[in-house]
């Protein structure tokens, strides 16, 4: 008869069956080769102004940079010529396909593709200085936010700057059906190039934007300061800059 572990000494952890399957929430279209095919077509990340931004927050040539969520590497690609070492993360091996050969084809030897998320990236080496971080927190369940937010922290010295960007609504609860309503009705009908009805549907749907004033306490309670919060007029997208204390 085999005795349980607390019984018999054993103190390796137990297999954590209850933990999130991060690959499994990646949101279907982005583990599917057509539509990570035609992202770049379908959305521009402005990494260059951003880039900027970052810049004028402290990001310089000693710069280490985290990249979580990369995708197909649009911010990735842009700030390796302008910092140390790019981490590019995402859970997804189909976007890392497609960024590895871009990188390849950049010929930048500072970038390190990973295929990790939120709740499975490993740091090492120096403590990262800027965090970066782009329409994916919302694959996570809110409870999975806060965690991947304090995984996030420990990887990042203080001070270090958080930028992160997503679908997260600054409206009330009682508006919803009416902002949300809208928001979908501008999808358009060209599916290589526009992101359509169907697809922001499903997002609020089936993904886990939430509301700015539960994202914003999660934030500071996950250790880091908001410095600055800009929202969209639609209530729809919010982007921060924050930093680890």
């Amino acid at each position: 008869m085999s005795l349980p572990a607390d019984e018999r000494g054993d103190t390796a952890p137990r297999s954590l069956s209850w933990r999130l399957d991060e690959r499994a929430n990646a949101g279907r279209e982005n583990l599917d080769a057509i539509h990570v095919a035609r992202y770049d077509a379908k959305e521009d990340g402005d990494p260059l102004d951003e880039v900027r931004l970052l810049r004028s927050l402290g990001l310089d040539a000693r710069s280490t940079v985290l990249d979580l969520g990369a995708g197909t590497g649009q911010f990735t690609l842009a700030v390796a010529p302008v910092c140390a070492r790019v981490i590019a993360a995402d859970i997804s091996p189909v976007m890392q396909e497609l960024l590895r050969q871009k990188v390849q084809a950049s010929r930048h030897g500072n970038i390190e593709c990973v295929c990790a998320g939120f709740l499975s990236y490993e740091h090492s080496g120096a403590p990262v200085d800027l965090a970066y971080c782009r329409y994916a927190l919302h694959h996570l369940p809110d409870f999975w936010k806060a965690h991947a937010l304090v995984r996030l922290g420990n990887v990042m010295r203080p001070e270090a700057v958080l930028r992160l960007w997503d679908v997260v609504y600054s409206f009330q609860p009682e508006e919803a059906m009416e902002r949300i309503e809208s928001w979908c009705a501008t999808g358009a009908t060209g599916i290589e190039t526009d992101w359509t009805r169907a697809e922001l549907e499903e997002h609020v749907r089936d993904e886990h934007s939430t509301f700015t004033w539960l994202l914003e306490p999660m934030i500071e309670r996950s250790g880091f300061r908001i410095e600055r919060a800009d929202y969209s007029a639609d209530g729809i997208f919010a982007r921060y800059v924050a930093r680890r204390r």
